[in-house]
């Protein structure tokens, strides 16, 4: 779960690239990244238009690793169009099934 300071403003846009990130589905699990727990980390910063997103993949091979880090630059930059957008991928924490919502696994598992 992820917390919000509703006093910074920064927050909302932090909130909407969150949903907005819901839109990119990982093609082989067929969940979405926010739900799978791709994303660890979103940060606005309204000051320098920077919006940096910490994330990682379901294995370092995975084949379209490439394209899903492009769909999230490409999701936040078609919304922000005055921000920066960087995408950082990290492999720490590794990812695993724990990071799953409840949400996304019953996608996975019904």
């Amino acid at each position: 779960m992820h917390s919000f300071d509703i006093t910074d403003p920064d927050t909302y846009i932090e909130m909407e690239a969150w949903e907005r990130l819901r839109s990119i589905i990982d093609p082989e699990l067929h969940v979405n990244i926010i739900d799978l727990g791709l994303v660890y980390t979103i940060r606005a910063n309204s000051t320098v238009r920077m919006l940096a997103v910490v994330m990682t993949l379901s294995s370092p091979s995975c084949p379209v690793g490439e394209a899903i880090l492009q769909g999230v630059a490409n999701c936040l930059e078609a919304r922000f169009v005055d921000y920066k957008t960087d995408v950082q991928l990290t492999w720490e924490p590794a990812w695993g099934f724990d990071n799953i919502t409840e949400e996304g696994k019953k996608q996975l598992w019904g």
